[in-house]
């Protein structure tokens, strides 16, 4: 981080061990302040926690074996971090993980929130109702802990895409799963809280893909979604100053083996250089 600016990425790896070395390299190559992991797919004691201190980090981690898993990534120390919502629901799946944080220079702290949104399955599944009630009940946890006016980034995989610009082919897709209109419905309300799809309200009129799935020849031929998300508050979506979605990170690895993630890292860069704004 300059004295002017910080980086907040998000990035569903589909496996943190299986995407070590990629993610080794983008933090040697970005070096964001902060990178939030979805689907870690491991326990708390499989995270390469030493490979990660010994690239000039520390990291916040909500494992889970097998499935799921969330982590935040920063060189900064946190005064404080939550691990699901903490709202007396008997949910074991580790999808959210939150951290605060104080930074030189800003005059509120920074919470960077990493999101892993159930994929939902099937249209009125129960895996669908989940998905609907674990985006109610992200808006809740908002509401409880924070105000609009604090500066919160609200980051990861959403597993919707808001409208029909962020699909290839919104009539082919129509009232699927990922951009049915209760999704979206869900999602719209949880922004209500005073989110700022902070890639949206910069380019209008770019798709801004993050997903292809790894069938079908879908990332030659850009059959994407934008699912990938970089949410904040108004005061922090202020400070934006370009969001990008590294495509090459999607790309096949030069060493053999290395395949990539079927998501690409979204990455948000805020300018903080008037601090009384914030």
């Amino acid at each position: 981080m300059t004295e002017k600016s910080i980086k907040i990425v998000t990035w569903n790896v589909n496996s943190v061990g299986q995407r070590l070395s990629r993610m080794l390299a983008f933090l040697d190559r970005e070096s964001p302040d902060f990178l939030c992991l979805q689907e870690l797919k491991g326990a708390d004691e499989k995270f390469p926690m030493a490979a990660v201190v010994e690239a000039g980090y520390r990291a916040e981690v909500f494992g889970q074996k097998g499935y799921n898993g969330v982590a935040i990534l920063s060189r900064h120390t946190p005064v404080l971090v939550t691990r699901n919502f903490g709202d007396g629901v008997d949910d074991p799946a580790a999808r959210f993980i939150a951290a605060t944080y104080e930074l030189a220079g800003c005059l509120k702290p920074l919470t960077v929130m990493s999101a892993y949104i159930p994929n939902g399955q099937a249209i009125g599944s129960e895996k669908f109702i989940y998905k609907l009630e674990w985006f109610q009940r992200l808006r809740k946890y908002l509401a409880t802990h924070h105000k609009p006016d604090d500066l919160v980034a609200l980051v990861g995989d959403f597993n919707v895409a808001a409208s029909d610009i962020d699909v290839y082919d919104p009539v082919a897709w129509r009232e699927h799963i990922h951009t049915s209109t209760r999704e979206r419905q869900g999602l719209h309300q949880m922004t209500t809280f005073g989110l700022v799809d902070t890639f949206r309200h910069l380019y209008p009129e770019d798709p801004g893909y993050s997903w292809w799935d790894y069938r079908q020849m879908s990332f030659p031929q850009n059959k994407g979604l934008r699912i990938d998300m970089v949410y904040a508050t108004k005061p922090l979506a202020e400070k934006c100053r370009e969001v990008r979605v590294d495509r090459n990170e999607r790309k096949q690895g030069s060493v053999e083996g290395d395949k990539p993630s079927d998501h690409a890292p979204v990455i948000a860069t805020f300018d903080l250089s008037n601090p009384r704004i914030i």
